[in-house]
């Protein structure tokens, strides 16, 4: 897929006729990525955001022991490290491709020259930033309050939100989910395994049904226990 072509598929920039998009796939910088590869660094500067046009990109902080808590994962489509266009501080979590990735890079001194000419750019930018914080507000409500079946439960009914259906089909491994979710992937395997017990659930390999969403709701809000 062409520069131009890719661009027009990113929510972040609807509303840009084709002179717009021009100028912007002028500045963008074209990257791939194998499993594995680091994107960025916790600490290293941030001179520019990035938006993924295929694969998937993790975003996670590391304790001082090593342990690894991830805070996003984004696919297709889906901007990240946007706060380095605004503020230009270092980024404050490693990234990471979970798979290979084409991702495109948007130099911070380059994209808010075109900001300066397409307002609505600021505005899309502002939306994406907003609903960053609303995930982030989500995230700490559900590790700080929620124990590990509620935070379970919380996930696989977005999943079903997102997906349009009961059947889901998990796209990360149990060791990611696990991470997402902050806990051990023997932990989880525990609260699966006891979730398909009591009748909440059905797994077959990486699809999930969700068999009692009444249940899963009052799980996720913390009403009921597992």
């Amino acid at each position: 897929m062409k520069i131009i072509e890719a661009l027009a598929t990113v929510p972040l920039f609807q509303g840009m006729d084709s002179g717009q998009l021009q100028k912007l796939s002028r500045i963008v910088g074209d990257q791939q990525y194998s499993r594995g590869q680091t994107i960025f660094a916790e600490g290293d500067a941030g001179v520019g955001f990035y938006v993924v046009i295929s694969g998937r990109v993790k975003i996670f902080k590391l304790s001082a022991d090593g342990k690894e808590q991830i805070l996003h994962i984004f696919g297709s489509g889906e901007p990240f490290a946007e706060a380095a266009v605004f503020v230009g501080a270092c980024f404050p979590a490693h990234a990471v491709a979970l798979e290979a990735s084409r991702i495109f890079f948007f130099p911070r001194q380059a994209f808010t020259a075109l900001i300066q000419e397409n307002p609505a750019l600021a505005m899309n930018m502002m939306a994406a930033l907003s609903l960053r914080l609303k995930k982030f507000a989500n995230l700490i409500e559900s590790l700080s309050l929620k124990e590990v079946p509620g935070r379970l439960a919380v996930h696989l009914l977005l999943l079903a939100e997102e997906q349009e259906r009961d059947a889901v089909r998990l796209d990360l491994t149990k060791s990611h989910l696990a991470s997402l979710l902050g806990t051990i992937p023997e932990t989880l395997s525990r609260i699966l395994t006891k979730m398909n017990k009591s009748g909440l659930i059905a797994t077959d390999g990486p699809t999930i049904t969700l068999l009692d969403r009444e249940a899963l709701e009052a799980l996720a809000s913390g009403e009921e226990r597992l």
